[in-house]
């Protein structure tokens, strides 16, 4: 048995250019180097292999039993070393391998049409979407099993960088015969003596915290209004209970609810991120960046 021996690659390919050219001389031709080179490792390779790969006499070189046998076996060595090869340049340049993406939904499937969009500049590069709570998402960045994850209304994460990669609008919802509603869009300071109706912290920190800051920057303070349930639920109300607003931003596109009156709000807006590691992103990430920035308008 020949332990601790090894084929390499260069001896498969001296080997298959001498079966193909017929000699050593004209081997060391085609791969550009001495004839004793290649004589030398066709030994070595005969010798880890235990068999004898060639008949040699001194007018000619012919394939052995074990030799004929064995050259389609080398040639698909190499040809799996080329493919190897080539995947792995494609995944350096961002066409190729497996994006693990945390993903979050968006108006009108926004996040799949980019994607599309990314699969035909890069057909061969895997997207794998995952949808995670926000601190499942970020701590699946953290330790490596998310490449990526789109965050919103996130202003910072420890041990990661966000990349801004689109905003959206926020819109009000408050009761249809109120007086506001003839103002084709709102700000924040419109609203100031209304009672506001928001979920409470814990149930998304990023977006409580990018509206109650919004309102101190604006110098207001809105009453607390009724507890903030469900969405619909919490619609429902401002449309049959005592005049109140919330604060929303679009996922499966805007609701219609009988007696709410919906409006843009001027400011603040809503900024998508993607979470990502510090330093250069890997390739597949930097692929999608790129489709990012080619196609704002088509996915708005």
């Amino acid at each position: 048995m020949n332990r601790g021996r090894r084929v390499e690659l260069r001896q498969l390919a001296y080997f298959v250019a001498v079966a193909e050219e017929g000699g050593f001389s004209r081997a060391a031709e085609r791969l550009s180097i001495v004839q004793s080179a290649v004589s030398q490792q066709v030994r070595r390779l005969e010798r880890e292999l235990g068999v004898p790969l060639f008949d040699r006499s001194t007018r000619h070189v012919r394939l052995s039993g074990a030799g004929e046998r064995l050259l389609p076996e080398a040639r698909a060595v190499l040809a799996a070393a080329h493919r190897t090869r080539q995947v792995a340049a494609d995944i350096r340049a961002g066409a190729d391998g497996v994006l693990r993406l945390g993903i979050v939904q968006g108006p009108g499937n926004r996040i799949y049409r980019v994607l599309n969009e990314l699969a035909a500049v890069a057909p061969h590069l895997q997207v794998r979407p995952r949808r995670l709570p926000l601190l499942d998402r970020l701590s699946a960045v953290r330790s490596g099993e998310l490449d990526a994850a789109l965050v919103r209304a996130l202003s910072g994460a420890p041990g990661l960088e966000l990349l801004p990669i689109w905003t959206d609008p926020l819109y009000v919802a408050l009761p249809a015969g109120h007086p506001l509603t003839g103002s084709a869009e709102l700000k924040l300071e419109d609203l100031a003596s209304l009672p506001l109706r928001l979920a409470a912290r814990e149930n998304n920190p990023p977006f409580h915290d990018l509206v109650t800051d919004a309102c101190r920057a604006a110098g207001i303070a809105p009453p607390p209004g009724p507890p903030f349930t469900t969405f619909q639920e919490t619609l429902a109300d401002i449309g049959a209970g005592p005049p109140s607003w919330t604060i929303f931003y679009e996922v499966t596109g805007l609701p219609e609810i009988p007696r709410v009156a919906i409006r843009p709000l001027a400011e603040p807006a809503l900024t998508t991120s993607m979470a990502v590691l510090p330093g250069p992103p890997i390739p597949a990430v930097r692929q999608l960046l790129q489709v990012l920035a080619r196609v704002p308008a088509h996915v708005g």
